[in-house]
């Protein structure tokens, strides 16, 4: 931690936009958190050189003058990590914007201070460490019912050790009052139910693991075909239309993650407006109780300060790595990672620094790889083993539509999970339009044991052979446009058929629906088994001369795209019937044939 007398500070000689330049300032660190103006703007050091700084301020700065007062703070900028962060919605600097409004209203005002974790309210604490034992980072001193989803585990903080001399015994607390003194050889240190971090430093861990659990998310395109690991990362770039918000929305609200961090960076204030109007009125799957009581909220759209907007990233991963060291899987998503990238181009502007390709910052790379290197599946420090994931999900919009832009193209380096949204799936309302023919997940092998051990299926084979007929559809689709169906063989006619009630009737997922807006993965597995049985048939019965018009007018198909709107208990029922109608009417059909 910095050290500054707080009455240390410097004078504004330059305003640039949200860059300030100020004098005065030797003896200041880089990424040292300032006051700027009359006002006390937050503002952050981004340059040094001799005794001038460069601060990046995070509020509207028009009306400050050369002249005014920067005011150090000795610390970089950091969050406050305690109770009172889940169902809470914060700024890109952790502004707690429902205080805010109880402060100045509707619209936030310059300057406004509000503490991010509440100095008055009182959270029932219940000791788990005993006093005279030796205790290291990471240890949990006690818990804290957050909400009815969460249990907050008070941790040691990271590089603290020592022999536990005091606990407080239950009751109930502040975030701000002393719960356990620690002696160390240098010393008590007396800890708060608060920890403060730094948010550009990412939280330390003992161990990297694999990632070899998946992230299910209820949307089949994802979870049967191209599924991210818990602790991956992916990466979901598309056009305007094509789907992206909603899709992150779908995932947001049926992952089976522990807790939700969902960063709206630079979007349209509506679209951070329809999350904050459902999320409260959804019910977590697994519980019945309202989705807010394991979601965290940063809101920074479009029309808030471009620099908070670079800040909120760096602000949700920190809060996503504090729960996963509680041992919690945590799905952040990040919407856009475009707005984010835009707001370094302008701010690199202003700095005029060279600019790379498409005027970004040369830095661009790095600094996404920054970002999503900070996910991870880990165990997480202390004595007693806690295993904690955090999955990152950046959206990505390319003007356009146009994948060959920088920020998709240096976003693909490094996630492991792409699904591309397609602008012509979503012109023909083909929803979620993930292209499955550029969509692809790294995570295949990973996972594979996974399915195999709770479902005892073979999932990768049916996976595969999906997307092989899809790939032969394609192919297909091509001499079609050329000749037309009619003068393709009936073994290729089949094909398409199949592949039809695949797309139709499996891919296809509707996220307004009731039943169908989320599929659990058993049910996936068997919806696949059907339609895959249902393409072999089709080749069966073309191999003995069936008409191709009698196969693709077989009634079971009609029960085929009914299947994704019954609810799992009636599907499970229904699943051997339309099994066997499969095999039914085919051998009729063959039968007819052979006569």
């Amino acid at each position: 931690m910095l050290k500054c007398s707080g009455d240390e500070m410097g004078t504004i000689v330059r305003i640039t936009g949200p860059v300030v330049i100020a004098e005065g300032m030797r003896g200041s660190e880089m990424y040292e958190m300032v006051r700027v103006g009359e006002e006390g703007l937050i503002g952050e050091i981004i340059g040094l050189s001799g005794d001038r700084a460069t601060v990046q301020v995070y509020e509207e700065t028009s009306g400050i003058k050369p002249g005014e007062k920067v005011e150090r703070t000795g610390r970089p900028l950091s969050l406050e990590l305690g109770p009172g962060l889940i169902g809470s919605v914060f700024d890109g600097i952790q502004r707690p914007l429902t205080v805010i409004r109880e402060k100045v209203g509707d619209f936030i005002q310059r300057g406004v201070r509000a503490n991010p974790l509440s100095r008055d309210k009182k959270w029932k604490f219940t000791p788990k460490a005993e006093e005279g034992k030796e205790i290291e980072g990471g240890d949990v001193l006690g818990t804290v019912e957050e909400s009815g989803l969460v249990q907050h585990k008070i941790m040691v903080p990271p590089g603290v050790e020592g022999k536990l001399s005091k606990i407080v015994g239950r009751g109930k607390y502040k975030v701000t009052d002393e719960v356990a003194t620690i002696s160390t050889g240098e010393g008590d240190i007396n800890l708060n139910m608060m920890q403060i971090w730094p948010v550009r430093r990412p939280r330390p861990y003992k161990e990297k693991l694999p990632p070899e659990v998946p992230l299910i998310s209820g949307q089949r395109v994802i979870d049967a075909l191209f599924p991210v690991a818990k602790g991956g990362t992916a990466a979901i770039p598309g056009g305007f239309g094509t789907g992206k918000t909603v899709t992150l929305h779908q995932i947001a609200k049926w992952a089976d993650a522990d807790i939700v961090v969902y960063v709206g960076c630079g979007e349209r204030g509506n679209e951070m407006t329809d999350v904050l109007l459902h999320f409260p009125e959804l019910k977590d799957p697994r519980s019945g109780r309202p989705l807010m009581e394991r979601t965290v909220l940063i809101a920074n759209t479009s029309n808030m300060p471009v620099a908070a907007r670079e800040a909120s990233i760096y602000t949700g991963i920190t809060i996503a790595e504090y729960f996963r060291d509680m041992g919690y899987d945590i799905a952040l998503m990040a919407d856009s990672t475009s707005r984010w990238a835009e707001a370094l181009r302008e701010i690199s502007g202003r700095l005029e620094e060279m600019p790379g390709e498409e005027g970004y910052p040369a830095y661009l790379a790095s600094r996404l790889a920054e970002f999503y290197e900070r996910s991870g599946r880990v165990v997480a420090l202390g004595s007693k083993k806690r295993i904690g994931s955090v999955t990152v999900i950046g959206a990505v919009s390319p003007p356009g539509g146009d994948f060959s832009e920088p920020v998709t193209q240096n976003t693909l380096r490094m996630v492991k999970t792409f699904w591309g949204l397609d602008s012509a799936l979503a012109d023909r309302r083909h929803f979620p339009a993930i292209n499955w023919l550029t969509s692809y997940s790294l995570y295949v092998n990973n996972v594979k044991g996974w399915w195999e051990k709770n479902l005892k299926e073979d999932w990768k084979a049916l996976r595969d052979k999906t997307i092989s007929i899809l790939q032969r559809e394609s192919e297909l689709q091509e001499i079609v446009r050329l000749v037309g169906p009619d003068a393709l063989p009936d073994r290729d006619r089949a094909v398409l058929e199949a592949a039809r009630v695949i797309r139709e009737d499996f891919l296809q997922q509707s996220a307004t629906h009731e039943v169908d807006t989320y599929c659990p993965v058993e049910k996936q597995v068997k919806m696949l088994k059907l339609v895959i049985k249902f393409h072999d048939k089709c080749l069966e019965a073309v191999a003995i001369g069936a008409p191709i018009e009698k196969i693709t007018s077989v009634p079971v198909k009609e029960e085929l795209a009914r299947m994704k709107a019954l609810p799992l208990e009636e599907f499970n029922k229904k699943f051997r019937e339309i099994n066997h109608e499969i095999d039914r009417q085919f051998e009729r059909l063959c039968g007819e044939v052979s006569k």
